[in-house]
Order: structure tokens, then sequence, then C-alpha cells
């Protein structure tokens, strides 16, 4: 993109035009995407920010080609990011490679009991059929050492650690010329990941979508900068458009970390129902709940929240609990129940009235942040 100069620190850092992260975005475990998750890296970093591939829902095998897909794509930095489990002992690193994928029905008959009756008993009252897909052991149920192995391999530029405080792996990330970013949702944390080492850190407010904590971005970014410092941060939650980026800016933070408004892009890869469901929403229309994953998550409010929270059960741990919810999600998209059908969205859906090119999202945001700093700040405020 010519013409607009918006440089911070983190630009030197990554190489990048613009101080603008697109969250890494991975495969959906069913359905059909309208975008993929490596062409919308390749779009934020061609357009001057760096895209992030969420490596999490693909085998250690597709991950790795996911990236060499991205580097024959674009020579421009990029980001590879991955839900690292509370454990790594959970590892399936010495599996054969044979045993990379298995039945969804194998997988619900290991859960509890109660789980499996309750899934039994919503099929039969909504009237959706038990779906028969393959899921992949992949990078966070079983193979996180291995899915590290390969970025390390790879020498992605930034390592990103959606879930989980990577700084185990920062001495041999730097080895290889990787920098490692991790995300917090609380300054405790913030200061904990910042003292491990970590080359950069997302503060994320309690508005975003995806996994989140529970502070709103206004109230953490401050705390987060105090408590990370010396190392930088992004902010991430409610940020759709130049004015969240100048807010960003403004209080400290060297970048921002981008998730909803880049999924809601043509290259995208949400289901289509997912994206509709952003451009309709408001402010409102997204809720936080532990029935997708096991940990609290944001993602648009549909009638499957109303059924998990009448049905007396207690979220299972993560990775676990995505069974549970695969399980019914899968009946919900084959039996075409809309009003069931959620995906990960933040409160700034409100903001959103458009499905755009991932550059044209860069473009803008650049443009209203550039706009504001330069021309409507200075008109509106006295400082001396």
């Amino acid at each position: 993109m010519a013409g607009k100069i918006l440089r911070t620190k983190l630009c030197d850092m990554l190489g990048i035009e613009y101080p603008i992260v697109c969250a890494g975005m991975g495969p959906t475990l069913m359905g059909e995407n309208t975008g993929s998750p490596v062409e919308l890296a390749v779009a934020v970093s061609e357009a001057g920010g760096l895209g992030v591939l969420g490596g999490s829902g693909f085998t250690v095998d597709e991950l790795q080609e996911a990236i060499r897909e991205i580097k024959k794509s674009t020579g421009r930095p990029y980001g590879v990011d991955i839900l690292l489990p509370s454990s790594l002992g959970i590892s399936g690193d010495d599996l054969p490679s044979a045993v990379s994928e298995l039945p969804l029905s194998e997988i619900v008959k290991t859960l509890p009991q109660p789980y499996q009756d309750w899934i039994k008993k919503v099929r039969e009252e909504i009237g959706i059929p038990s779906v028969e897909i393959m899921v992949k052991l992949n990078t966070t149920t079983l193979h996180p050492k291995a899915a590290i192995r390969v970025c390390l391999e790879e020498k992605v530029p930034l390592f990103c650690a959606g879930l989980g405080n990577p700084g185990f792996m920062v001495q041999e990330a730097h080895a290889n010329g990787v920098k490692v970013l991790g995300i917090t949702g609380n300054s405790k944390n913030a200061r904990r990941m910042a003292q491990s080492g970590i080359d950069l850190l997302v503060a994320q407010g309690y508005e975003g979508g995806g996994h989140t904590g529970r502070i709103g971005t206004m109230a953490l970014l401050p705390v987060a900068l105090d408590a990370a410092y010396p190392v930088p941060v992004l902010a991430a939650g409610g940020i759709g458009d130049g004015r969240g980026l100048a807010a960003a800016l403004a209080m400290g933070c060297i970048g921002v970390w981008v998730g909803t408004r880049f999924l809601a892009t043509n290259e995208g890869g949400a289901l289509a129902v997912n994206k509709e469901r952003i451009l309709a929403a408001t402010d409102e229309d997204t809720r936080v709940s532990k029935v997708f994953t096991g940990k609290t998550l944001r993602a648009n409010y549909s009638k499957f929240h109303d059924l998990w929270d009448t049905s007396g059960l207690d979220a299972l741990p993560f990775p676990v609990q995505v069974m549970v919810s695969s399980a019914l999600m899968a009946g919900f998209i084959e039996a075409n129940k809309a009003d069931y059908i959620g995906g990960l969205a933040g409160q700034v859906s409100g903001l959103i009235s458009e499905i755009k090119p991932a550059g044209r999202v860069v473009e803008e945001m650049v443009n209203e942040a550039v706009d504001i700093l330069t021309r409507r700040l200075p008109e509106n405020v006295v400082a001396r």
C-alpha cells in the first residue's frame, strides 16, 4: 500500500510496514470455509501488516505444508500461532505418522457417560444427525512439541502462543532467528510472560473474540504495559478500525492484534453463516462460554449457548471439550440449523458491516489512524 506512513518499534522488530498483526486463524473442523488461513495470512502480510497462520487444527505435516505455501506466496514476514496445552506432557510425538486422524464417533465414545448422554439427547430433541467426520490429531491435542519443532526448522519470523506461556522455547527460538510472542488477559500473567524472555506480548481485553479473559481492554492495557515493561505490548480486544489502532498507540502499545475484523474478509476462513452473523451483529450479540473448548471463549451468540447453559454439565478440560461441541456442531451444520451455529467473534462485530479484502482493511485502518493522529486529534485537543 502506497501513501500513508505509520511506523512504530513493531515495524522495525518484524520488518513490516504497518503495526497491524492479524490474529492467528486456522482451519475449521467441519463445513466449507469461504477463505483459507494461508490466503488470509498472505493477504495481510502483502498489505504491509503481519499475517499469522493459526496452526492448531492442522496436523503437523499439514502445518509444515501451509508454512511453505506462505513462503512461496509472499517474501514478506509472517507468523504462526499454536495453542499450547497447559502441559506438553500429553504430546504424542512418538506416535507413527499414520495415526493422524480418528473418527469423531470413536472419540465421543471415550467421553464421560453424562456427556455422551447429553449429545444423544440434543440430537434427538433438535432432530440432527450423527455426522461422521475425521478428527485430526492436531498440533494442539497430541503434537505440540512437533509443531514447535516445525516452526523452528522453518524459521518462521514470529512464533505466537495463542494459549500458554512460550517462555520455555525462547532460547532455542532465538538461536533459529525466531521471535516469540505471548498473549495475556491480565497483568499477573503479563509480568510472568515478560520475565520468561519473550519478545512481544499481546494484551487482550474481554471484548475480544476467541479465548478471552475477564478484564476490559481499556483497563487492561495500562497495567499490562507497566507489568511487562520493557517487553513491548500489542493491544487486542475491540479493535477493528483506525480509531482503535490510534487509541492503542496513544496508550503506549506498539501495535495491534486484530481478529474479528480480519475474519470478516474475503480471505477470512470462517463459515459463510458466521460471517453473516458478524455483519448482522450488534455489540451485544456475542457470548462468553466454555462450551466450545473448555476455556472461556467469545463467539457469536446462538441457541447452542442456551442448550449448554441448561445442560447441567461442567465443561471438560481443553481440548477434550472441543470433541463435545464438535459432535453437535457437525450435526447442526449438516441439518442446516443456522440458529445453533456460531463461530468466534468479538464485540467489535457491531462495527463491521461489510465483507471486504483483507488488504483493504489494513489500508483503511492505517489511513484512519494517520488522519486521527495528524489532523483530527490536533484540531480537537489543545495540549501544552
